[in-house]
């Protein structure tokens, strides 16, 4: 017997973040929205926990008990008295190391198949509680749709959308690591104050309303300057992106991977086109949201 869960990928429509605290973390607002870009977890019994990955950027994944689906696979068993002795086969399609949260993803997918494998009987809100400890992205990975974080981000209330986004994402050569990326934030805003973070109301709005020109008015990453800091060379990716029509532009969640909202499939379409034939990035993407979160797929 085994069991597959599809899970989507993440961008962050907005994402505010307060100055650090004492514990290292930042107070954040985040907007998540799930995008039509899936990972595919399989579980299956085995004689020890282990791990294979396959797929773009496969050799990229941890395949020890660092990786979020083993260790979501461990933290499952350990509240359950359970022997984790399964097989995870992750399939990749998310951007690796890319700020769309295919690792938290990934975590995501495998809580949901061990907990299917093994008909723990857990609650949702055991599962989330699980996902929080895991990291501040595993919650959404988990719900899928949109959704505000507080907190680290893994405090989530949902958020309606009513409407479909047409997305293009540009995959860049090699990963930023997130805390990278939030020292930069911290050594580019020392000595000035940092607001605490919000969720602009015009952003929920425009998400509820399924309004693309209300959402590219709203975007916004407060990470964006630091990552591009670390990476000069995205400002070209996100400018050869609005060049060629894109509503709006912005790095996604830490980065490298940038994010262009289009008007509609055709102007994406176009977009990818510029995009691919810009230079500025090794990868283009197409995709739309909201997506599901984390789902069994039938047999």
């Amino acid at each position: 017997m085994s069991v597959t869960v599809r899970v989507p990928a993440k961008v962050n429509v907005r994402l505010s973040v307060g100055a650090a605290r004492p514990d290292g973390f930042h107070d954040l607002a985040n907007v998540f929205l799930a995008v039509g870009l899936y990972d595919e977890v399989t579980v299956a019994p085995a004689e020890t926990l282990r791990i294979t990955c396959s797929g773009p950027d496969a050799a990229q994944v941890p395949l020890d008990a660092t990786n979020l689906a083993a260790r979501a696979a461990t933290a499952l068993a350990e509240r359950y008295g359970i022997s984790p002795d399964v097989h995870l086969h992750i399939a990749k399609d998310i951007p690796v190391a890319g700020g769309m949260a295919g690792g938290s993803a990934d975590g995501a997918a495998a809580l949901v198949a061990c907990d299917a494998l093994w008909s723990t009987g857990a609650s949702r809100d055991e599962l989330l509680a699980i996902c929080a400890e895991l990291g501040s992205d595993v919650p959404f990975s988990l719900i899928g749709g949109a959704a505000l974080g507080v907190g680290r981000g893994e405090r989530l209330t949902p958020i309606e959308v009513g409407g479909t986004f047409h997305w293009v994402f540009a995959v860049a050569d090699g990963g930023l690591s997130t805390p990278a990326v939030y020292a930069e934030f911290d050594r580019l805003t020392e000595g000035t104050p940092v607001p605490a973070p919000t969720a602009p109301p015009a952003l929920l709005d425009a998400l509820r309303k399924g309004d693309t020109a209300g959402l590219a008015d709203a975007l916004g990453n407060d990470l964006q300057p630091a990552a591009l800091s670390l990476r000069p060379s995205l400002a070209d990716t996100l400018a050869a992106g609005t060049a060629a029509g894109a509503l709006a532009a912005l790095v996604s969640g830490s980065g490298p991977t940038t994010a262009f909202l289009a008007a509609d499939a055709e102007a994406a379409r176009k977009v990818a086109d510029a995009l691919a034939a810009s230079g500025t990035c090794r990868g283009v993407r197409t995709a739309v949201s909201p997506a599901p979160g984390a789902t069994v797929r039938e047999p």
